[in-house]
C-alpha cells in the first residue's frame, strides 16, 4: 500500500506484471473512487461549462455522453485534465484527486456572476471496469444495455452512471455509483472472476495507451499543444470564449511550442520522468522525458517525451557513459492488445 495524495492505495495485488497482461488479454477492476466528482446544476450551468473547459459541451448530443478535456488559466497553461458528462440535470465533471483542491478553487472563482450550482459529490465512489471482456462481465451483472453504446457514450439506471471510457487502451467502461452500492458491485465483479488491479499497472498500461498523468505530460505551465491535447480543443463555435483561448491562439500562430511524442529503444535502457533527450549527437536540441517505462506488452523501453518541433526519426540519451538512439513516433504504443506505435517516416 501506498499513499495516493490523501489515499491509501495499493500498488499491486500480488504482481503488476500480471495484473497489467489480465487487463490487456482478459479484464480487470480497478478502484478508482480517490477521484472527484462535480456536478454542474442550474440556468447558466451550459453556459459556465462552456467557458471553463476548452472543449465544448454542446458536442455531446445525447444525455450520459462524455468528452476529455481540459480546464486552462488564461495564459492557456492545464490546470488537470477531465472528463465532463451530459447529465439530465446539466454536467457532471470527473477531475484528478491529486488537483482536487486547486480545482474546486478555480471552478469557484471563475463561477462568479453565473446562475449556477455547483456541488462536489462525495457520495460517489468510481471503479473501472477494463479490458476486452469488460462489456460481457458487465451484461452478465445486468448492465446489458451497454452493449449498443459506442465510445464515450452511457446509461444511467438505479443511480449508476456506466460509461464507454478508461485509462488502458482497452474497451472498458466506468462507472460511478452511490457509496452504499460500491461494495456490492465490487465483491460482484471479483465474484465473476475479474482480478483487481493496482497502481503499477495501472500506470503501465496507461503508458502504453498513450494517455497523459498530471505532473508529467502536463501542469498549469504546459498548454494542450504541448502535450498531445490539441484534438481536446473544439474550435467549431467561433463566438465561444473559453478560459485560455486567446493565448492558445497566440501559441499556435507562433508555432514555437514544443510537442509531446513517443519514444521507443532497442536497448533495455529505461528512460525516467526528467531525463533529457537529445535531437542531435552534438546535444544542441534538447528535449525531455515526460514519462519512461518497460512496456510489458511490447517487451521493450517505451516514453513519452517533450522535444522542440523539428522532423527528426530519432533522438538520442545518455546512459552508462554513452549516447543511445531511440526512435520518434506516434504517442500510442498499444491499443485494444495490438501495438500501434508508427515511426516518423
Amino acid at each position: 500500500m501506498t499513499d495516493f495524495h490523501g489515499w491509501s492505495m495499493p500498488i499491486n495485488y500480488g504482481s503488476q506484471i500480471s495484473e497489467h497482461k489480465e487487463v490487456r488479454k482478459n479484464c480487470g477492476v480497478f478502484d478508482v473512487s480517490h477521484m472527484v466528482v462535480v456536478d454542474f446544476k442550474g440556468p447558466d450551468a451550459r453556459k459556465f461549462t462552456r467557458k471553463l473547459i476548452a472543449n465544448d459541451v454542446d458536442n455531446l448530443k445525447e444525455d450520459y455522453d462524455g468528452i476529455y478535456s481540459a480546464m486552462l488559466r488564461e495564459n492557456a497553461g492545464v490546470i488537470d485534465d477531465l472528463i465532463a458528462y451530459k447529465m439530465e440535470f446539466g454536467y457532471r465533471l470527473v477531475l484528478n484527486c491529486a488537483r482536487r483542491e486547486e480545482d474546486l478553487k478555480w471552478i469557484s472563482l471563475v463561477s462568479s456572476g453565473f446562475d449556477i450550482e455547483i456541488k462536489e459529490r462525495e457520495d460517489l465512489d468510481i471503479i473501472a471496469v477494463q479490458g476486452p471482456k469488460s462489456l460481457s462481465i458487465l451484461s452478465d451483472l445486468g448492465l446489458d444495455s451497454l452493449e449498443s453504446k459506442k465510445r464515450n457514450q452511457g446509461i444511467y439506471k438505479d443511480k449508476v452512471l456506466a460509461v464507454k471510457t478508461g485509462y488502458t487502451g482497452e474497451k472498458g467502461f466506468e462507472i460511478i455509483l452511490p457509496n452504499d452500492q460500491s461494495k456490492s458491485f465490487w465483491e460482484k465483479i471479483l465474484k465473476a472472476g475479474v482480478r483487481p488491479i493496482g497502481l503499477a499497472a495501472r500506470d503501465t498500461l496507461r503508458l502504453e495507451a498513450g494517455m497523459n498523468l498530471y505532473g508529467f505530460e502536463m501542469d498549469d505551465s504546459i498548454s494542450p499543444l504541448e502535450c498531445n491535447m490539441a484534438w481536446t480543443i473544439s474550435w467549431l463555435d467561433e463566438n465561444r470564449s473559453f478560459i485560455g483561448k486567446e493565448a492558445l491562439i497566440k501559441k499556435f500562430e507562433s508555432n514555437k511550442h514544443h510537442e509531446l511524442v513517443g519514444i521507443m529503444l532497442d536497448e533495455r535502457t529505461i528512460l525516467r520522468h526528467g531525463q533529457k533527450l537529445f535531437l542531435d549527437e552534438a546535444k544542441e536540441f534538447e528535449g525531455v522525458v515526460t514519462s519512461g517505462t518497460y512496456s510489458p506488452t511490447l517487451k521493450r523501453p517505451i516514453a513519452l517525451a517533450r522535444l522542440p518541433r523539428q522532423d527528426k526519426k530519432f533522438c538520442f540519451t545518455e546512459a552508462r557513459g554513452k549516447l543511445i538512439q531511440a526512435k520518434i513516433g506516434s504517442t500510442k504504443f498499444v491499443h485494444e492488445g495490438k501495438e500501434v506505435f508508427k515511426e516518423r517516416k
